[in-house]
């Protein structure tokens, strides 16, 4: 995402630039028009203009700067000179970038001198009381313009104000973003924790308690007097007992799967299917389809006989998948999803041509962190990024265990 400052103009990057693009303009002024005027009038203009250097650093010292060499112009000169525009502009940036005090200061400044410069600039052969029209007339033109330079540059401020706000308040909502996020993490820690002790201690009670009775049965064979066959009924409890505590083991980590997958993936496409099976993948696409999504699923070889955790890892990866390219791929993307069983790994390849996706997720469900996680955990890999011929793919590979025979091993 690019930084808010990356739509700004380099110019505006540098203040100093503007300002010396600023105070070289009025010296070349200056300059220019103050050759009629002599030496004394270069040096005074060049002299007037020169604070201006400061006047976003330090406002107040470049229209205090200002204002000096205006009462040497008045004690030198009783005519006005070209680079008197330094005034407003220094009026002007005590207003945009002066604090309130000091912005009234040189506008008060300001009004003053414009009083001064007009009884400086009369007509020295004509007595003060007949140009006393003139005087006034002079002297309200000069404030009215500092008037609106000052009421331009307090603009300036307090625009500059409530973007200030606007930021500390975005800010504050971003923290206040990443707090609710932590809550609700831990919230949702807790709520994990708290299906996990009651399933897992309902499963371990059960696998001990049938574990004891396998024990019980077998010992009891075993301990058979010396000549005697084994007892065939204690040999055949152990057996069916053993077989219920693997099933029970085998479910309980299934419901333990099942159940973390739900907390951590909640609204993250759950609601395509509640069946997590590779049999029910056509009914996924088909969810997606009914979205706007052209989605084409291929099988190639017996995915039935899968474990179950398998069997779910891989349901999973391609239910995020799905819902990635809903969320970022754009409404004419096509998506194919291929698995392949082999008699080692079992492969899920899910590609698209959309516009791509963000690979660390969405910030609503777990997104490509939790489909590793669940991967890995069952000894996987899962590989997520962009197709170098654009749009995205995700490839898991999930390593199949050899299914238990029918009979069952002791």
């Amino acid at each position: 995402m690019p930084r808010p400052t990356d739509d700004v103009p380099d110019l505006w990057r540098h203040p100093w630039a503007p300002d010396l693009a600023v105070v070289g303009a009025l010296l070349l002024w200056a300059l220019v028009s103050g050759v009629v005027g002599g030496f004394l009038s270069v040096s005074l203009g060049m002299v007037m203009v020169l604070p201006l250097l400061w006047r976003r650093r330090a406002p107040l010292v470049a229209a205090l700067g200002v204002a000096l060499v205006c009462l040497v112009q008045v004690a030198v000169m009783d005519q006005p000179h070209p680079a008197d525009v330094a005034v407003p502009i220094a009026v002007y940036s005590a207003a945009a970038f002066g604090t309130r005090t000091e912005s009234r200061l040189v506008l008060l400044l300001g009004l003053l001198g414009a009083g001064i410069a007009a009884l400086d600039w009369r007509n020295v052969y004509v007595h003060p009381l007949d140009q006393l029209p003139q005087i006034a007339f002079q002297a309200f033109f000069m404030a009215m313009f500092l008037g609106v330079a000052w009421v331009l540059g307090d603009v300036v401020r307090r625009r500059k104000a409530v973007l200030a706000r606007l930021a500390e308040q975005n800010a504050a909502l971003a923290r206040d973003h990443a707090q609710r996020t932590r809550l609700a993490s831990q919230e949702e820690r807790a709520a994990i924790a708290r299906e996990m002790h009651d399933v897992v201690a309902h499963s371990l009670a059960v696998v001990v308690v049938q574990a004891d009775g396998a024990l019980y049965a077998a010992r009891r064979a075993l301990d058979a007097p010396p000549g005697i066959a084994a007892d065939r009924a204690a040999l055949e409890r152990a057996a069916q007992t053993l077989e219920t505590l693997a099933e029970t083991a085998r479910s309980s980590l299934a419901d333990t799967r099942r159940l973390v997958g739900v907390l951590r993936e909640e609204g993250s496409g759950a609601e395509f299917s509640p069946l997590q099976e590779l049999a029910y993948l056509d009914e996924l696409a088909q969810g997606v389809r009914d979205s706007g999504v052209a989605v084409d699923v291929v099988v190639r070889g017996q995915v039935d006989d899968l474990p179950r955790e398998v069997d779910l890892a891989a349901y999973r990866v391609v239910q995020e998948s799905l819902t990635n390219v809903l969320k970022h791929a754009g409404p004419h993307a096509t998506v194919d999803v291929d698995v392949l069983r082999t008699p080692a790994v079992l492969l899920v390849r899910v590609t698209d041509d959309g516009a791509g996706q963000a690979s660390d997720g969405d910030g609503e469900g777990n997104g490509i962190l939790g489909m590793s996680e669940r991967v890995e955990v069952l000894g996987g890999t899962v590989h997520a990024g962009p197709r170098t011929r654009g749009g995205w793919e995700v490839v898991a590979s999930l390593p199949v265990e050899p299914a238990p025979s029918a009979g069952g091993a002791a």
